[in-house]
């Protein structure tokens, strides 16, 4: 499936086969070359044993049964019987073996691709939609499955076969085998020309199904709001339109489909026809006995089948090639925020901050911080008020290291913050965010994340210093209990509450509270307060809030407008100064 993301782009198909990139993809290919040999041994021994089909009906007939020696006759049977279950046999060697090729292949590029998405900054996601990604991870490189399971080794298959059979049929008879493939250049004009229509409403089907998904998917996803508007009727016409055009190019498939097989099956009755024309004339002559031409008649008809299989092998190819050209694109895209050989990696941190001239844009020539300074001492609290958008957010960005600032300097313990492992950095860290994620699994993993070093004593301590297991204890298996998508069955303020206790069973420095609070009702927001006033003790903190009543007893506060730190002190001090935080404070309250 496609997400709403996917951008119609993506789908453009490149050309059926690209060195460069056949070559790229073989460096995943090569750890399993052993498996590969056997599948292209199974192969040839397939192959081989369906070519030997035909002939032995051939030395049946012209041999035996002409003879009428019914212990040849028998021996010729067992022998057909033989290569008939040595040839299922070998399939399914073949099969199986490329099969595991291309799950273990898929495995180690989808490996490959996740880890390389761990590393990328904030930036990175900025540009690049979760479609898009999920897009290059999953279908991507189900493509690639494809190409190295079914379209390589059918593409290898069918052309062993074809090159086999005909060779087998010059050897029978030269003039018959001449005459078997007089059609083949008819065969070839004809699959150009199937193949060429194909990858055009192939093209327009896949660009039109990435819509109709990306459609359906953002319909069913903010249904409520498209009920609340009454814009069903009008969302129902525009979804009818893309399935509409979705359906015709589809039709235009079928159609190009209906045309080429069934040309292909005239042709080889066709083909059959004239052997039968010219091999009975031969037969009664007595230059040709009768099991050559059932021999050839068996030939032909396993011939047009791989020819089909081809026609139909292209669009694989193509659209694998597209697929790997992007994958290889992300893969190729480094990290932007990189440290040094020499990172530091202090096992303690005592929480002290500075900020040195700090600029950041996240578009060239737009800075959202501008010459920002100031320091904040271990265990110090401070708070960041302000208009949204002016840059609070932003200096914890720049904290933790998700963007990197133009100029200045950002000092954690009178360390540079590039110079820290960026893992280090932000193990010391504690993140508490507005717009709370809660990942598929328990309750208690989602407070842990799954760490190893957080016992579930931990996770019980954390969640009880939160106040939060006045909810979870409700729940029908307690902390075990399953967390839904995103945590739909629980509230706003039970899912901020989980996230305090993340953040505290992680037992960070420094603990960073954006808008923690901004969107629970008053009783929960009670309970937070009470539970801060004691979880801050010892503890480097910086509060990001809109509602001012939540950061009166930090230490400082700092006003940030348009970038820049237009006041600092405390809650009376600003108030007393009647400046920006004054009309802030007086606006929310009037407001209140």
């Amino acid at each position: 499936m496609h997400g709403p993301n996917v951008h119609i782009d993506d789908e453009v198909l490149g050309k059926a086969y690209d060195t460069r990139l056949v070559l790229r993809l073989l460096t995943y290919v090569r750890p399993y070359g052993l498996l590969v040999g056997l599948a292209f041994l199974f192969l040839v021994a397939y192959t081989a044993l369906q070519l030997l089909g035909p002939y032995l009906v051939k030395v049946a007939i012209d041999r035996y049964i002409a003879a009428r020696d019914l212990a040849g006759l028998d021996r010729v049977g067992l022998a057909y019987v033989a290569a008939v279950v040595g040839s299922f046999l070998f399939q399914f060697a073949h099969t199986y073996t490329t099969q595991l090729v291309g799950q273990r292949v898929m495995h180690d590029i989808r490996q490959a691709l996740f880890g390389h998405l761990q590393y990328h900054d904030p930036a990175f996601f900025d540009r690049n939609p979760v479609g898009r990604l999920m897009t290059r991870v999953i279908n991507d490189v189900e493509n690639l499955n494809e190409l190295l399971s079914s379209g390589v080794v059918a593409f290898l298959g069918d052309t062993l076969m074809i090159a086999g059979i005909a060779v087998a049929m010059l050897l029978l008879d030269w003039r018959l085998g001449l005459l078997a493939l007089s059609l083949l250049p008819v065969m070839t004009l004809a699959t150009h020309v199937y193949r060429r229509r194909a990858r055009e409403t192939y093209r327009e089907s896949r660009r039109l199904l990435a819509r109709l998904n990306g459609y359906l998917n953002e319909n069913i996803s903010g249904m409520a709001t498209v009920q609340a508007f009454g814009q069903e009727h009008r969302n129902f016409l525009k979804f009818k339109d893309i399935n509409t055009r979705n359906r015709d190019a589809l039709l235009t498939s079928v159609h190009y489909n209906a045309l080429f097989f069934p040309f292909v099956e005239v042709c080889s009755a066709v083909t059959v026809a004239l052997l039968l024309w010219q091999g009975g004339g031969m037969i009664l002559q007595g230059a040709l006995l009768p099991g050559v031409v059932v021999a050839f008649i068996q030939y032909v008809q396993r011939m047009f089948q791989p020819i089909r299989d081809l026609a139909e092998k292209y669009n694989i190819f193509q659209a694998a090639m597209a697929s790997s050209e992007r994958i290889f694109r992300l893969l190729d895209e480094p990290p932007t925020l990189t440290a040094p050989a020499a990172a530091r990696r202090p096992a303690a941190s005592r929480g002290a901050i500075e900020f040195q001239d700090v600029w950041l844009s996240y578009v060239p020539g737009e800075p959202v911080l501008r010459g920002i300074s100031f320091r904040v001492n271990p265990g110090e609290k401070i708070a960041l008020v302000g208009p949204t958008g002016h840059g609070k957010t932003s200096i914890i960005s720049a904290l933790c290291r998700f963007y990197e600032v133009e100029r200045g300097r950002i000092l954690v313990d009178g360390v540079d913050v590039r110079d820290w492992d960026k893992t280090a950095l932000r193990r010391h860290i504690g993140l508490v965010l507005q717009d709370v994620y809660l990942f598929s699994g328990t309750v208690g993993e989602n407070i842990s994340l799954g760490s190893p070093w957080i016992t579930p004593e931990q996770v019980r301590q954390a969640a009880e210093r939160v106040h939060a297991t006045r909810f979870v204890q409700r729940l029908p298996q307690g902390f075990e209990s399953e967390v839904q998508e995103r945590g739909a069955t629980l509230s706003q303020g039970e899912r901020q509450l989980l996230s305090f206790a993340r953040a505290l069973a992680f037992d960070p420095t420094i603990l960073i509270l954006d808008e923690a609070t901004s969107s629970v009702d008053t009783e929960t927001e009670l309970l937070i307060q009470d539970a801060l006033r004691v979880l801050l003790q010892d503890r480097t903190a910086i509060i990001v809030a809109h509602r001012l009543s939540t950061i009166q007893f930090a230490d400082r506060i700092l006003v940030i407008h348009k970038g820049r730190i237009r006041e600092e002190g405390t809650h009376e001090t600003l108030l007393a100064q009647q400046g920006f935080y004054a009309r802030l404070h007086q606006l929310q309250y009037q407001l209140g």
